[in-house]
């Protein structure tokens, strides 16, 4: 474990945890299904064959785990609202009660309004989908607006483009390739008009979860530095330009359905903020022909590029190569690229996968990225939030349970929650940031 302090963030800078609806929730039969219930219930398609209906059950222990929040001393608590649930005759009354405890134990509540568990019979292909997001949108925030002022509208579009409807190994489960674009637009449009939605209920501080990071090429051949630069567009730039800049990348709007310019106006609506989920940088070269694994997802042969291994860098149990200083390179490049146009960044998301209490692997790699945001700070980006993933162990998709993100162990028999040293160690660094 390190033992230098860490650096001293400014006052009101915004500390807290992650999670998600589908991974943590559980009770599956008091809501509604979602494309994940649908996805998992098909044999070979999570690793250990398990599902999310019970999860860390936290549908019925949430005051536990607002009480291991309100110990942990975090600002704030990054969850997310189901949509299916929303749907259901309960409707939003667990994210009431959940939303009361919350601020009755100081922690601001920070909800994320779709965290990838789309609702059976809708489809992101769909452009109506964007619509009828929006309208759940405005019944949320008219539900908690009055307790809930930080919102975010949509965890990881990139992700739930590429590995849902591109790759297929996400729900819900499609194998579309570079046609599964549309998805893409469609999402971005849903985060527009939640915006005006949610603008039109009063609120007051509203950001987007991006999920980002360098893109390195394999060398300075230009086979390899033309696929890096074709990677970063895909799964950097086509999420961030139509937000920021108000236009996709050379090449990529004439491949969007509908009328792009009337809905870059829409998408471009402005944010309070823009949140980043950091992991890794990734090295990129040319296609090689064959097929390769990437962070556990088996990439296609025919992409026009290939994803390399970052050598001499320890690795997370995900096989995530762990580079903190990555984290300083994406946030002074996007204060380059972007300038003006950039609002103040918040990392929504930033941890790892190890086993055990004792995880001592999982300190390092959260003190390194602690540091590396305040190198960033300190070189002049407007940092205002940190939140680690994840507050518990959980349902980790397509991997099941075989991988443990939480500050706090969930044993999944019993539900009992232990905290981990990394808990107590994320504690210790809140305690001395006051």
């Amino acid at each position: 474990m390190a033992t230098n302090p860490i650096p001293q963030f400014p006052a009101g800078f915004l500390w807290g945890v992650s999670t998600s609806a589908h991974q943590i929730e559980g009770a599956a039969d008091e809501r509604e299904p979602s494309v994940w219930d649908v996805f998992t219930a098909e044999p070979g398609r999570v690793k250990d064959g398990s599902t999310a209906r019970t999860a860390c059950d936290h549908y019925h222990r949430y005051r536990e785990d607002v009480a291991l929040l309100a110990d942990l001393g975090v600002d704030a608590y990054r969850f997310s609202v189901s949509w299916p649930r929303v749907r259901s005759p309960e409707g939003l009354g667990f994210y009431d009660r959940l939303v009361d405890e919350l601020c009755a134990a100081g922690v601001r509540p920070v909800p994320t309004l779709f965290h990838w568990d789309l609702p059976v019979g809708l489809d992101w292909l769909e452009r109506d989908t964007a619509s009828r997001f929006a309208e759940y949108v405005t019944v949320v925030a008219e539900r908690l607006g009055d307790r809930v002022t930080k919102w975010i509208t949509l965890n990881e579009p990139a992700e739930h483009t590429l590995l849902g409807h591109a790759l297929g190994v996400h729900a819900p489960g499609r194998q579309l390739l570079f046609d599964a674009l549309p998805v893409a637009h469609h999402q971005l449009l849903a985060h527009g008009l939640a915006v005006r939605a949610l603008r039109a209920a009063g609120a007051p501080d509203i950001g987007i979860a991006n999920s980002h990071g360098p893109t390195w090429p394999a060398s300075e051949e230009s086979a390899d530095v033309e696929a890096a630069d074709f990677y970063d567009v895909l799964l950097n730039r086509l999420f961030a330009d139509p937000l920021l800049l108000g236009e996709y990348p050379s090449g990529i709007g004439e491949l969007m359905p509908g009328d792009v310019a009337s809905d870059l106006k829409v998408i471009a609506e402005p944010v309070d903020w823009y949140g980043i989920n950091y992991y890794a940088p990734t090295r990129v070269g040319a296609p090689e022909g064959t097929e390769i694994d990437f962070g556990g997802v088996r990439m296609p042969a025919e992409l026009p590029f290939s994803v390399r291994e970052i050598e001499g860098v320890p690795v997370t149990d995900f096989g995530w190569p762990v580079v903190p200083e990555g984290l300083t390179e994406l946030l002074t490049g996007f204060r380059d690229r972007y300038g003006e146009r950039l609002p103040p960044v918040v990392i929504t998301e930033n941890g790892c996968a190890y086993e055990g209490l004792d995880d001592q692997e999982r300190i390092a790699y959260l003190d390194g990225h602690v540091r590396a945001l305040h190198a960033a700070l300190t070189a002049g980006v407007d940092v205002r939030g940190y939140f680690v993933w994840s507050l518990l162990d959980n349902f980790e998709w397509a991997e099941g349970y075989a991988r443990r993100f939480g500050l706090v162990h969930v044993d999944y028999e019993t539900l009992k929650r232990t905290p981990k040293a990394s808990y107590a160690w994320y504690r210790d660094v809140l305690r001395a940031q006051r």
